[in-house]
């Protein structure tokens, strides 16, 4: 890997664990049985390392929608046709998909990313960034996908999302996808950095049927093999660039650099799943930093999740992406962070311990 890209992951620093008794024992004061707040506590404690035994303090938060095209569209892999990816951006940018309307509710900023969607340039828009690797990946079903330096040029754009947000005084970074048949390279992912059969790991992704999902088994067998050397290689950047798409790399170097900057980054579903796993073969260290969203519906998830012994927040049965479940999440670490910092002590409240 070029040094440049190398020295950026050498910025990825775990969270210092000595700081645990002090914030656990801030927790256990607070007036409540220990333990009573459940998962909300483990949130709390989670943003105190973060914020390096400072206040936990996720706000303000952005959300980033990587939108991407995919060559493997053309092996009938979606219901939808290729051209929703770039219907769908224009759509983020007029304010009436899912996540536009979760984010404005959970009172986070957004901004959509032209990572590598197929067409020339979006218009200029507020929200929009561009950030264009290429029209579209290659087909993985006939080759890799990306070449290494076109996969590190998306990589280093997340990187890039994630250092802008930190300068801008974000505290938490979320993650977002949109991109036709990107449930493909991302099941291809997770059977190749996890070790998953793509029979048990693929699901219907927009809505295929039965018959729509055994063709995709068979195209993500048909990528593997024809990318064995990438994968049996075990090089993180090598299976990235074999397997992925511009989108989910850009979120792998979105968390990687959430994490060099210690910045919470909150986790989405499936796709994001994917692209997670692609940043802790990078560096394991991000883990200390992401927070995992929602267990998507997609069947693959769970396995996927258990691999990397992730506890997803929400099961609600999510599997839009774009970042919907990691706005929802939102509330969740706003609620750990407001327990740890504003409730009262057993002493400074004189409640009698039990």
């Amino acid at each position: 890997m070029p040094n440049d890209f190398i020295s950026r992951l050498a910025r990825i620093r775990p969270v210092d664990a000595s700081l645990i008794p002090a914030g656990q024992a801030h927790l256990d004061d607070l007036t409540k049985p220990k333990g009573s707040l459940g998962r909300l506590e483990e949130l709390a404690l989670r943003l105190y390392l973060i914020a390096n035994g400072g206040k936990p303090a996720p706000d303000p938060a952005i959300f980033f929608v990587c939108a991407g095209d995919h060559g493997v569209a053309d092996e009938g892999v979606s219901v939808f046709p290729q051209a929703v990816t770039r219907q769908m951006v224009m759509n983020f940018l007029n304010g009436g998909a899912g996540i536009n309307v979760l984010a404005r509710q959970a009172g986070a900023d957004l901004k959509v990313v032209d990572a590598g969607c197929a067409g020339g340039d979006f218009p200029e828009h507020p929200m929009l960034v561009r950030a264009k690797v290429g029209p579209g990946t290659a087909n993985m079903a006939k080759g890799p996908a990306m070449t290494r330096e076109q996969c590190l040029e998306a990589l280093n754009a997340g990187f890039d999302l994630a250092d802008r947000a930190k300068a801008e005084g974000f505290a938490t970074v979320g993650t977002g996808d949109m991109g036709i048949a990107n449930t493909t390279p991302s099941t291809a992912l997770y059977c190749a950095y996890l070790g998953l059969d793509p029979a048990e790991a693929t699901g219907p992704g927009t809505g295929l049927d039965a018959s729509g999902v055994d063709r995709k088994v068979r195209v993500i067998r048909q990528s593997l093999e024809v990318n064995a050397a990438a994968v049996a290689s075990g090089d993180a950047l090598e299976i990235l660039s074999a397997l992925g798409g511009y989108e989910i790399a850009c979120l792998a170097g979105l968390i990687l650099g959430g994490a060099a900057n210690r910045q919470a980054v909150l986790v989405d579903g499936f796709i994001s799943g994917a692209a997670l796993v692609a940043a802790w073969k990078f560096n394991p260290a991000v883990m200390d930093y992401v927070f995992f969203s929602h267990a998507s519906a997609e069947p693959g998830h769970k396995a996927a999740m258990d691999r990397v012994s992730a506890s997803p927040l929400l099961h609600l049965g999510l599997r839009l992406g774009e970042g919907t479940g990691g706005a929802l999440a939102l509330l969740l670490l706003r609620a750990g962070a407001a327990v740890f910092n504003e409730m009262a002590t057993f002493s400074s409240a004189g409640v009698s311990q039990g």
